[in-house]
């Protein structure tokens, strides 16, 4: 499968973006290599003026939230409307991994055209949410739902 043409290599900020998340979950993971625990994944945004914000999940069985969703809640707690970037990494050195689809889906209606860092066949690249929820439905509060 080839990339989308908004997939690019990392620039300097993105990784230091993935470096900060690294260090969060690795500070926060509650439980050992091969062991569920209640936070195992990690989440970092940016928001437009360079502002940076994390979060992790909430492991519950009746679909806590994810890191990704805890990070954007953080980022508007302190007033940041306007997120450029976003990226969740597992503990233990899993590294980036993807956003779920019900992540993508609240990316792309609330912050569409956030980057997403995530791995790829070809390495790590920052793609534009649009290109990772085809043939997407966006919704708002005001206008419902509507083709992207």
């Amino acid at each position: 499968m080839s990339l989308p043409a908004s997939a690019r290599e990392l620039d300097a900020g993105e990784l230091e973006l993935i470096e900060l998340v690294r260090a969060v979950i690795d500070a926060t993971t509650d439980a050992g290599p091969g062991q569920d625990g209640v936070h195992t994944m990690g989440a970092a945004v940016r928001a437009s003026d360079g502002r940076t914000f994390t979060g992790v999940n909430l492991y519950h069985f009746t679909g806590g939230p994810c890191a990704e969703l805890v990070a954007l809640g953080a980022a508007r707690a302190h007033g940041a409307t306007a997120i450029t970037h976003i990226v969740a990494v597992g503990n233990h050195g899993r590294g980036p991994i993807a956003p779920c689809g019900r992540d993508r889906q609240v990316l792309l209606d609330y912050h569409p055209g956030i980057r997403v860092l995530l791995p790829t066949g070809e390495g790590l690249r920052s793609v534009a949410i649009e290109d990772l929820v085809p043939l997407a439905m966006l919704w708002s509060i005001d206008g419902g739902a509507q083709t992207a």
